[in-house]
């Protein structure tokens, strides 16, 4: 992956002619030159990015369908997307993740919410037809960008959302849904997450089952970031199309972290000729970030005991503010590419992919890679480390259109 080729002229002459090509080795150019081919290349290619939480973010600032819609079209400082930043980044084609909290599992409530998030990401793009369209498919995407639009296509994350009714994932499917997140933050109807310790199915329940199956037949992408290794495996072997994990990293680097994928299954994934789209926190990314966080937390506790005082109290507040921003754990960019690395290197090229969690892992974002505007600085690391234009549009969106369109062929 050392050479790179850049057409330089298609002729056409004659009964016979080949198109002329010029070697280029991105690696032997400076940061500067190679960040400028970088920025290039993401304006010149579709790149889409399996998971980020703005729905949920614009839910929590009051744009829901009582209140205003939602600025997407300024730039801001606040999040990590809007329309110019994701403009000049070469973001095309970003995931709405539909979020439902673990809490409305038990609540009641999810899929109202869910139908509120979808409404909401609608609202936008009835309000600014001329910058966003809504996409239920590789084409679509393809279609958009060639008019210059920004697509929003849609996921839900946790499956709480169908609550206990099975034809719900067709009522999903039927407005815009093209990816489910089987579960989230605690164990569900339909299976075990890695962040719950509770193992109430041991796996994937006999309804997760059948929603697989569901979701088989539609041509719905299962996503399986968050679930317990156990209901991987269960979902592996029940599924009959292409899976996909859409905001995870590699568990090489965060040993003993389930919520991130192991070796085997990456290799899994790749054998169902799915695919790992990275996600960019840094707890996810970085085990030394991992453990200068929990030394920070456990000294901001001690230091609230010793001080008889709480977080709701003014000078705690300002005490961990300060404490936190000179004690800060720092993760680069180039970690992000180190877990691509490691699955091309574990299972080949063709199985890995891009999955920010933009407005959903808060304040922990690499340097080089802190909103949607940063895209190019991934290209840049990827094309200083001798990944070649060919391989580069496989991870921006050439991967993850194969596994749709075989998810969509499974189904039909």
């Amino acid at each position: 992956m050392k050479k790179y080729l850049l057409p330089i002229l298609g002729l056409a002459f004659l009964w016979s002619c080949e198109s002329k090509v010029a070697e280029v080795d991105y690696s032997a150019l400076s940061d500067e030159e190679r960040l400028e081919a970088a920025k290039a290349l993401a304006l010149e290619t579709i790149i889409v990015d399996g998971h980020m939480d703005l729905p949920f973010r614009m839910y929590n600032l009051g744009n829901h369908m009582n209140g205003p819609v939602y600025d997407f079209v300024t730039r801001s400082t606040e999040g990590n997307i809007d329309y110019p930043r994701a403009k000049e980044g070469g973001m095309d084609a970003p995931f709405m993740a539909i979020y439902i909290p673990a809490a409305y599992q038990t609540r009641g409530g999810a899929k109202d919410l869910a139908d509120t998030l979808i409404m909401m990401v609608e609202r936008m793009v009835n309000t600014w037809p001329d910058k966003l369209a809504l996409a239920r498919s590789p084409q679509e995407i393809k279609d958009n960008f060639s008019k210059g639009l920004l697509s929003l296509p849609m996921g839900i994350e946790n499956a709480a959302a169908i609550e206990d009714d099975l034809s719900n994932v067709e009522y999903f499917y039927n407005k815009g849904i093209r990816y489910m997140t089987l579960t989230h933050g605690r164990d569900n109807l339909v299976g075990d997450s890695s962040y719950d310790d509770s193992e109430t199915h041991g796996g994937l329940s006999e309804f997760g089952r059948d929603v697989v199956k569901e979701m088989n037949r539609l041509g719905m992408i299962i996503d399986v970031s968050h679930i317990t290794d156990k209901t991987f495996f269960d979902v592996a072997e029940v599924s009959t199309a292409p899976i996909v994990a859409t905001h995870s990293s590699a568990r090489h680097f965060t040993p003993g972290f389930e919520r991130n994928v192991s070796d085997e299954i990456i290799q899994k994934i790749a054998e169902k000729n799915g695919m790992v789209m990275i996600t960019f926190g840094g707890s996810f990314i970085d085990q030394a970030y991992s453990e200068k966080n929990a030394a920070n937390r456990a000294h901001i506790q001690e230091w609230m005991a010793e001080n008889n005082l709480t977080r709701r109290d003014e000078q705690a507040q300002a005490y961990i503010a300060a404490y936190m921003e000179e004690n800060k754990p720092i993760v680069h960019v180039s970690k992000v590419v180190d877990h691509i690395d490691h699955v091309v290197n574990l299972v080949g090229i063709d199985y890995v992919g891009l999955g920010s969690d933009f407005d959903g892992v808060g304040d922990t974002l690499p340097e080089g890679l802190k909103d949607a505007s940063m895209y190019p600085n991934i290209i840049a690391e990827l094309m200083k480390r001798g990944y070649s234009k060919e391989d580069i549009i496989k991870i921006c969106h050439g991967n993850f259109f194969r596994v749709w369109e075989d998810v969509i062929a499974a189904a039909n």
